[in-house]
């Protein structure tokens, strides 16, 4: 095996724990909102996060000034993206989240042929279809969905251009995931700051004490830890090497994860509806995946002419 098929199937593992993290995370956000307010949660878990990983930025004094732009507006939408969905996680149950986060895997393939060039196959098209038909059934009707699930819709959109902008910073090689991650956090904790002081009527409480909020913390450490600064490198990781469609579908287990977290930790219930329409969406990202390992085969395998016969000559 190939250093670069290994550092592949490595990424492709390590996007599978992050579905199973982020899939959680709707569950462990919703229960630290019972505690702080969105912009103060978002400020705290993105700023810790940047703390730790100031020292990466040093790499970005070698980046090229196209490069830092591009990086900054992947940061920015990434802001948006949390601001979406937080703000939609708040009014909106867990599971609704998860499952409707998860359009962000057949938008993404759609984004991809509009900024990247790479048309969609018959199979996305199907996979586009079925999780719509999905989404309409977890949300009770997607032409009139609720606020929280119209938050959360555009979140997955955002998502979706950040994967494929992120793809075009990461070819410049010279900057590193970690970096691009480091940018990314103190992006979104000073963005949400300076969203509570200037939106009217932002809350910005004192913070919960250790002593009586322990589950508050343990659900910021966990924020911090796996759904940031673990997630986040892996995606950048994986999308340095891979194509931002891999890279989503991959992660179409995500909504099973959240809805199954969302149900052992809040009691959530979900109705026979909305159970189907998230295995709608599942199937979706199952149908595409393989697909695009089939196309990927093949695409492997002109690489490989190709190589060999620069190697010839």
């Amino acid at each position: 095996m190939s250093k670069q098929t290994r550092l592949l199937w490595m990424s492709d593992l390590m996007l599978l724990a992050v579905a199973m993290v982020w899939g959680t995370s709707y569950g462990v956000v919703k229960a630290a909102l019972a505690f702080y307010p969105v912009l103060g949660l978002l400020a705290l878990r993105f700023g810790l996060t940047f703390i730790v990983l100031s020292p990466a930025l040093r790499s970005l004094r070698h980046a090229k000034p196209s490069a830092l732009a591009g990086t900054l507006g992947a940061s920015v939408l990434l802001l948006g993206i949390f601001l979406a969905e937080t703000f939609g996680i708040s009014l909106t149950s867990a599971s609704n989240a998860a499952f409707l986060v998860s359009l962000c895997v057949v938008l993404t393939p759609l984004v991809e042929w509009a900024l990247l060039r790479r048309k969609p196959s018959n199979a996305e098209w199907m996979a586009v279809a079925l999780s719509l038909a999905g989404a309409a059934l977890v949300s009770g009707g997607v032409f009139i969905p609720t606020t929280g699930d119209a938050l959360i819709l555009l979140a997955a959109l955002l998502r979706a251009l950040m994967v494929c902008v992120t793809k075009r910073v990461m070819r410049d090689s010279a900057i590193a995931p970690l970096s691009v991650t480091a940018v990314q956090a103190g992006t979104v904790a000073l963005g949400s700051a300076v969203v509570a002081l200037i939106l009217p009527g932002a809350r910005w409480p004192a913070l919960p004490t250790f002593a009586g909020h322990g589950l508050f913390w343990m659900s910021i450490g966990y924020l911090v830890i796996a759904c940031t600064l673990f997630a986040f490198f892996a995606q950048n990781f994986a999308v340095k090497r891979s194509s931002p469609t891999r890279v989503a579908l991959l992660m179409g287990s995500e909504p099973a994860f959240g809805a199954w977290f969302a149900y052992i930790w809040l009691g959530e219930q979900l109705s026979l509806s909305g159970w189907l329409g998230g295995a709608l969406m599942v199937l979706a990202s199952v149908l595409a995946t393989a697909q695009w390992k089939k196309r990927a085969s093949a695409s492997a395998c002109v690489e490989g002419v190709r190589a060999a016969v620069s190697h010839d000559a």
